[in-house]
């Protein structure tokens, strides 16, 4: 890896929690009039927020008979019968319920992450030689899958012939530079 994309991720790490980094992906560098800029796709775990379990002093103990008979009456409304007129066994349980459930699994929905995109302008000549800028900016939240296909589409696009380096999380961290102890 070279100088300046190390550089680069150094930036990016400083504004974003390296640990929930996921994945990176590092578009080729473009020089043009004396400033070369680059771009970068990132992918961030979702940040965990944790909810507290509710106090037990919230929770109702038990529905007030009112409630009770609304909600009776609401479900005998919404039947359009009057359960008065039900035979005797009819809260009898039915023939079927020894019968063993059937477990369906619902298809789980992909895990998304955080999508980023990070910039970099660096001067190479002029007066101004040496300035260096990133921006990192939050974009969207996609599973890896979209975040893979869109930066295919991207490069597709713009008729880059080189490759797109894609860092794991694991990676990123490896290639950033280890922060001198005092």
């Amino acid at each position: 890896m070279d100088e300046t994309r190390a550089r680069f991720l150094a930036a990016i790490a400083k504004q974003l929690p390296a640990e929930r980094i996921a994945e990176a992906h590092l578009f080729a560098a473009i020089r043009q009039g004396g400033v070369e800029s680059g771009v970068a796709v990132i992918a961030l775990e979702q940040e965990q927020v944790e909810t507290p379990p509710p106090d037990e002093e919230q929770l109702p103990t038990e529905a007030p008979a009112a409630l009770e008979a609304i909600a009776e009456a609401d479900v005998n409304d919404a039947l359009g019968e009057d359960t008065d007129d039900l035979p005797a066994d009819a809260d009898d349980e039915s023939p079927y319920a020894d019968a063993e459930p059937v477990a369906v699994a619902a298809p789980a929905a992909p895990r998304r992450y955080v999508v980023c995109t990070a910039r970099y302008r660096h001067t190479l000549k002029g007066p101004e030689r040496g300035k260096w800028e990133v921006t990192v900016t939050e974009e969207a939240d996609a599973p890896l899958l979209t975040v893979d296909a869109v930066v295919r589409g991207v490069q597709r696009r713009s008729g880059d012939v080189d490759e797109t380096v894609r860092l794991s999380g694991d990676e990123l961290r490896a290639a950033l530079p280890v922060p001198a102890t005092p």
